[in-house]
């Protein structure tokens, strides 16, 4: 049996309802079952949490997903108060000892102190930002990836745990373009991506729809 912690950021927030994350929730409950060898845990940020109970799904937990919208080029505040409360309580017992520096060098190996050797992480994340924002030369990100502009910082701290990376997946334009036809795609296509990445190996066609929209 694989571990998975499962924990979904999509916020109740204004014009904000969470639903794209809470169908791609709903996903990993029908894709990570016991039949296909799959143990899986939650946590909904919109509902009140204990941090010590946090900190022992990440100890469970052989892979971490996280979903959430990005909003203002960030994650939701209660995202982002989850991970201070959370990984502040996690010192010392099972997330991360130290920053990894040690008196005698104190420059070198920041970073290198976690605990969660041999465990991974992915992340998804929906946007209102088309994907040609991110991609045409002269549009808003100057062609910078999801994952090598707005996602550096949480991608070095999910690191700082010693978490290694499983390839992600964003989902662009789900706000003023959205349609049921887009979204069943994307539906498809996040079934694809988890199918590729944690069942027994079927190599992912560079030309499909999975790898195309898989920012690496």
């Amino acid at each position: 049996m694989k571990n998975i912690f499962i924990l979904n950021g999509g916020q109740k927030f204004a014009h904000s309802g969470g639903r794209l994350n809470q169908t791609l929730v709903d996903l990993d409950t029908q894709f990570f079952t016991e039949e296909q060898g799959f143990k899986v845990r939650f946590t909904d940020i919109n509902s009140e949490f204990n941090p010590e109970q946090e900190v022992e799904n990440y100890v469970w937990a052989d892979v971490v997903i996280y979903h959430f919208p990005v909003w203002w080029f960030s994650m939701p505040y209660r995202l982002k108060k989850y991970i201070d409360l959370v990984f502040t309580a996690g010192h010392r017992k099972g997330m991360y000892y130290s920053d990894g520096r040690k008196k005698e060098n104190p420059d070198s190996s920041y970073g290198t102190g976690g605990m969660l050797q041999g465990r991974s992480y992915m992340v998804t994340t929906t946007w209102n930002a088309p994907e040609a924002a991110f991609t045409h030369p002269g549009e808003f990100f100057n062609q910078t990836s999801v994952d090598d502009g707005i996602l550096f910082g949480f991608h070095r701290m999910n690191a700082f745990l010693a978490l290694e990376r499983i390839k992600g997946i964003h989902f662009h334009d789900v706000e003023k373009n959205v349609t049921q036809e887009r979204i069943e795609r994307y539906k498809k296509l996040y079934l694809d991506h988890l199918s590729a990445n944690f069942l027994p190996a079927k190599p992912v066609n560079e030309n499909s729809t999975a790898a195309i929209y898989c920012q690496q």
